[in-house]
């Protein structure tokens, strides 16, 4: 069970009708301290994951959906507290937990969705780790750029753009996904050039050919990214999971290019696209099935539009990349 503490802040005018949402939702306690000379009043509210979410559409309900600056809500992280917390009974659990809250949750991909220095240097430390770990056929050393490689934050940031309908978040998310793949292919591209073509490394020959095995690496390591998210569970473990997606055959078709092998380059580009697509299918069934939806009813129905939209698109690539997938199969045999 984790804890959260909520701090509002908010005009003593709206005291009672916060008081009287939080009762009707429930907490595991909850204090009010007196309203200062500003005529703000603080509330402390010690909350679980079973009904936080809950509670924080309770009191943004009162509030309305206008911040003029008079409220606002703060959740601190609370390690332990003394004595000790016991659960909310069934009775009082509205919905079940996702373990994050919406509010978490966008922060948490917003701020790693941008493209600044941090991300452009470990873009590129990755990529030139994974190239050359490819021509050496190092698998260690591809595993190494595997976890420095920061490609799960934008392809989550997006899941859950589309999840939430907010478009803002989609086009940041977009934007970085887009800076990531051209920092990748440019450099490998490079790195294609100048070094001398290996055409017998496994590591990086694999990464020309794609089976339905890999579609279902790539919905696996969507799904698990996504529920690791919304679960609050730590990422780093899911994060290499979608790196193996990712990254090597971005890496594969930059070198590839170098080398002049268009035919190598079509190989890793179908790897790329069906994983890039599998990975987003997934993680956005998750956001669907975990709850993860705005908290109007209006915010509501303009994100159910964008999952649908955004539902057909994926699964028409999806069918259109299983039937190239299958075509590259069976060419050997014709």
């Amino acid at each position: 069970m984790s804890l959260r503490q909520i701090i509002v802040t908010s005009p003593a005018s709206t005291l009672p009708y916060l008081v009287q949402a939080i009762e009707a939702v429930g907490c595991i306690e909850c204090r009010v301290l007196t309203a200062g000379e500003d005529g703000k009043a603080v509330l402390l509210v010690l909350a679980n994951d079973d009904n936080r979410q809950a509670l924080l559409d309770r009191m943004q309900a009162v509030f309305g959906p206008e911040n003029d600056g008079e409220w606002r809500i703060t959740l601190l992280p609370v390690e332990a507290t003394i004595p000790r917390a016991e659960a909310e009974p069934e009775a009082r659990r509205e919905v079940a937990s996702t373990g994050l809250t919406r509010e978490e949750i966008y922060t948490s991909v917003w701020k790693n969705a941008r493209v600044d220095r941090n991300y452009i240097v470990f873009v590129v430390l990755s990529t030139v780790v994974a190239a050359f770990g490819m021509l050496a056929n190092n698998v260690a050393v591809v595993v190494g750029a595997m976890v420095i490689a920061p490609l799960l934050g934008p392809n989550l940031a997006l899941a859950v753009g589309v999840a939430l309908g907010d478009g803002a978040l989609m086009r940041r998310a977009l934007v970085t996904n887009l800076a990531g793949v051209a920092v990748v292919l440019g450099l490998s591209g490079v790195i294609g050039v100048l070094a001398e073509p290996v055409f017998t490394a496994g590591e990086l020959m694999s990464r020309s050919e794609v089976g339905f095995d890999g579609m279902a690496i790539a919905l696996a390591s969507g799904a698990a990214a996504a529920l690791s998210l919304v679960t609050g569970i730590s990422s780093a473990l899911v994060g290499v999971m979608v790196a193996v997606a990712l990254l090597p055959p971005t890496a594969a078709i930059g070198l590839f290019a170098g080398f002049a092998r268009p035919d190598l380059v079509m190989g890793a580009a179908t790897l790329l696209a069906v994983n890039v697509v599998c990975v987003n299918l997934a993680a956005q069934v998750v956001m669907m099935t975990r709850g993860i939806t705005p908290r109007t009813f209006y915010e509501k129905k303009s994100a159910a539009r964008a999952r649908w939209i955004s539902a057909g698109v994926s699964v028409t690539l999806l069918i259109a990349l299983g039937a190239l997938v299958w075509w590259r199969l069976i060419q050997p045999a014709g």
